[in-house]
């Protein structure tokens, strides 16, 4: 069955498009999943507005993380877009499990992936780096909500890093946290700032923090 009336589109034009990916859905198919990942609802909708139109990968999320997800309508959208994106700005929002020591900082590591596809961080410089900016924006007893600002594109890069800090996301059985009050991941991809490829204008979509996340941390 379809899912394309559930696609949230953020931006539309000849070029781009850009979308809001629930959680609990694949950017793109993996051997045990083809048809129901974002990738493909965008195919559709795209098919269903003209049968020539084409889509092209730029970027992915996790799974279980939410969030501004682009696609391109063309080969050289596609590479002009990967090929400046860590100029571009991609802010997150998470909620972490805990107190975060400090109201701001730098998280700066190597990472390694195991074969079973699992991102630790390594103590020496073989890894492949990886910054995030982040920044408290709430925070009560049991939890805080994060800003985070990333520098690098490394696979799971957010999850590790907060949970080598001690402050897993809430959520992320995947990295430590056993509890699951919301039932999905505690993280947001929010904001996505870029130069358009073609009119070279400075364009910035946002999207409201989910209010689960609010929640959370009153």
């Amino acid at each position: 069955m379809s899912r394309i009336k559930k696609l949230e589109i953020l931006y539309e034009d000849k070029y781009i498009i850009v979308v809001n990916k629930p959680a609990n859905l694949l950017t793109i198919s993996t051997e045990k999943e083809k048809d129901r990942t974002l990738f493909h609802y965008v195919y559709e909708y795209l098919k269903k507005k003209n049968k020539n139109n084409k889509v092209f990968i730029v970027h992915r999320l996790d799974k279980d993380t939410s969030g501004i997800v682009i696609f391109a309508k063309d080969e050289n959208t596609k590479y002009f877009l990967q090929n400046n994106w860590n100029t571009f700005k991609r802010n997150y929002v998470a909620i972490v499990e805990g107190k975060v020591k400090n109201n701001k900082g730098v998280l700066k590591n190597y990472l390694e992936e195991t074969k079973t596809h699992l991102t630790y961080v390594v103590n020496d410089k073989n890894g492949k780096l990886a910054i995030t900016e982040y920044e408290k924006v709430l925070e009560n007893k049991r939890y805080t909500m994060l800003s985070l600002n990333i520098k690098t594109g490394r696979k799971n890069q957010i999850r590790v890093q907060l949970a080598n800090i001690g402050n897993p996301i809430v959520g992320d059985k995947k990295y430590g946290n056993k509890k699951d009050p919301i039932r999905r991941m505690a993280l947001v991809a929010n904001t996505l700032e870029f130069i358009h490829p073609k009119s070279k204008q400075n364009i910035i979509i946002d999207i409201d923090i989910p209010k689960e996340f609010i929640q959370l941390v009153k």
